[in-house]
């Protein structure tokens, strides 16, 4: 009896792994960020995260949350973080639409300022497998990604001139994915009659 019961749990793990390969080597699983999501997605990644982050060490912040750090925080932000996860009454970016799992607004609702700032931290600083969620880890000073930690945690009660900062400069979706790429105005173009009238 011991031996047909280990011999059903070996076959019922076979026929699972089985039918695992099937559903993703033979494309019924949805890729594109449009599709619906796979049985039990969402439900998995997000236990997996969470009891991933409690195993995880409870650092204290880097830097208060004060009004110099929160408009330090405000300049990465909007250079950084802003096409995904939006500025204070804006609406969502084509970038963020498009996205799977939808990237969180962090300045509309809740956003993360029920989370520890630890968290938070670890998230930007890590990025999140499986999400759109890039790691900072590198690119950024670890100042500068507690600064923007500080911000986002606060993001309830931000200062009208920590608001001011994050609009600073009107950067648009594009110039807020792309840092340091202007656009450049077009040539002038002369007319061709006054190109002809200049050889004559």
């Amino acid at each position: 009896m011991a031996k047909g019961f280990i011999l059903g749990i070996v076959v019922a793990i076979l026929l699972v792994a089985g039918g695992m390969y099937v559903y993703f080597s033979w494309g019924f699983a949805p890729v594109a960020t449009s599709a619906s999501p796979m049985p039990l997605e969402r439900k998995l990644a997000k236990s997996a995260l969470h009891a991933y982050l409690n195993k995880l060490p409870h650092p204290q912040p880097m830097v208060p949350a004060d009004e110099a750090n929160l408009i330090a925080g405000s300049k990465v932000y909007k250079e950084q973080c802003a096409t995904c996860h939006g500025l204070p009454g804006e609406p969502k970016s084509a970038v963020s639409q498009g996205m799977f799992p939808a990237p969180p607004q962090l300045f509309h609702g809740v956003g993360v300022t029920d989370d520890e700032p630890w968290e938070t931290y670890w998230k930007v600083e890590n990025g999140i497998r499986m999400t759109g969620m890039p790691a900072f880890k590198g690119q950024i000073p670890e100042k500068e990604i507690w600064q923007a930690t500080m911000l986002v945690k606060n993001a309830d009660k931000i200062t009208e001139s920590v608001k001011k900062e994050l609009f600073a400069g009107n950067a648009t979706p594009m110039a807020m994915a792309m840092p340091g790429m202007e656009e450049k105005p077009a040539k002038e173009t002369k007319p061709a009659k006054e190109s002809k009238a200049k050889k004559n």
